[in-house]
């Protein structure tokens, strides 16, 4: 019988998002045979931000450049704890071959050519004793690329048998398989919206999407946030995490509608977006029945599901939801098999979807031996 060689890394990936809910953390096992990739995930978990690790991140534009600094250390110390704790709870102990962090996005600024994160790799390889890749976007960005999104490689490699691939985290986005490329791109605000919008009735989130389901739509304002510009704006193009408090939700606020309504009307925005993209993208695909993987922490909102399916189903477009563990955690995954293709000195971000130059190989090797 012929044997094929197959490379097994053990990896541990991270990812802060935008909605500032708190790092996730996955151990996964990641297999590669002839260029096919599979996944298991071995441990994970969500680790909610204290109160006062929110307030840092999403303060932490506004800092003068030293006190950024000093956070971006900070918060890489922050991390190797919260990764070293991760694996003393799980009994990983000369298990893992290496970290991929993403870190939480603060300035992003492609068209200066600019990213960054926060979470200095050179504190999380001191604390943890690991080798440790950051940046996971830089190269991407100094090639003209947006450096964003970047799990449309872990879509591609690690979830085959879809046309789309939607994940609502802070910011929603899309990728899909057209004919000659695999392209992706920032739907709108998602998460962070929704979240700031169920604050103000003293709610983390809006679970299950409830709030919203028994609200009432406002259609002034639904075709307000319809009309931002940037929804006409071709692919690819991202969106900084700032975007929703900075643009959106000042629209939002001074509405004298119930936070209900509210609610609703933006959950009818997102939909309306999802819709909208899938449109542009059915232009340029092959006639028939599709399908969507929706994932990110927005999947668990069902009555968001429930409208953008309601929205898809003109289009011949059916979502699907996987196990609760690949929802919560896979972004987290994606950054672990980023990490592993930077490991092997491979492609790891698509020029197809960020219009860079070309695809690039990204993130930065820390080790303190």
């Amino acid at each position: 019988m012929l044997k094929f060689l197959s490379m097994v890394y053990n990896v541990i990936g991270t990812m802060s998002g935008s909605s500032l809910d708190g790092l996730d953390i996955v151990f996964a096992e990641l297999t590669e045979i002839r260029g096919q990739w599979t996944y298991a995930i071995k441990a994970s978990e969500s680790l909610p931000y204290e109160p006062e690790w929110v307030e840092k991140l999403a303060q932490a534009t506004s800092l003068p450049a030293r006190d950024y600094l000093l956070l971006h250390t900070a918060y890489g110390h922050y991390t190797g704890h919260r990764i070293l704790s991760f694996i003393e709870k799980h009994q990983l102990d000369h298990k893992i071959h290496f970290i991929a962090s993403h870190g939480h996005t603060t300035f992003h600024m492609p068209s200066d050519k600019m990213t960054a994160q926060l979470g200095d790799g050179a504190a999380i390889t001191a604390v943890a004793g690991l080798p440790v890749i950051t940046d996971l976007r830089a190269v991407d960005v100094a090639l003209g690329g947006q450096g964003a999104p970047i799990v449309p490689i872990g879509e591609k490699y690690l979830f085959p048998g879809y046309q789309y691939w939607l994940n609502i985290g802070g910011i929603a986005n899309i990728s899909a398989q057209l004919p000659e490329q695999f392209v992706a791109f920032d739907i709108c605000p998602a998460n962070r919206v929704l979240n700031a919008l169920a604050a103000a009735l003293n709610k983390p989130y809006d679970d299950g999407g409830a709030l919203a389901a028994g609200g009432v739509t406002d259609n002034g304002l639904l075709e307000q946030l319809n009309q931002l510009p940037y929804y006409t704006t071709p692919w690819p193009k991202s969106l900084a995490n700032d975007f929703g408090i900075n643009t959106v939700l000042p629209m939002i606020a001074p509405m004298r509608i119930s936070v209900q309504g509210k609610l609703r009307t933006y959950v009818d925005h997102i939909a309306t977006q999802v819709a909208n993209a899938v449109k542009a993208l059915k232009a340029q695909m092959p006639e028939g029945p599709a399908k969507m993987l929706i994932t990110g922490g927005g999947a668990f909102n069902t009555f968001l599901v429930q409208t953008i399916q309601q929205q898809l189903e003109p289009l011949g477009v059916t979502v699907e939801v996987p196990d609760e563990q690949t929802v919560s955690f896979k972004e987290a995954l994606i950054m672990a098999l980023i990490g592993t293709l930077r490991w092997r000195q491979e492609d790891n971000v698509l020029s197809g979807v960020t219009g860079a130059e070309r695809d690039s190989i990204n993130g930065a090797l820390w080790t303190s031996r």
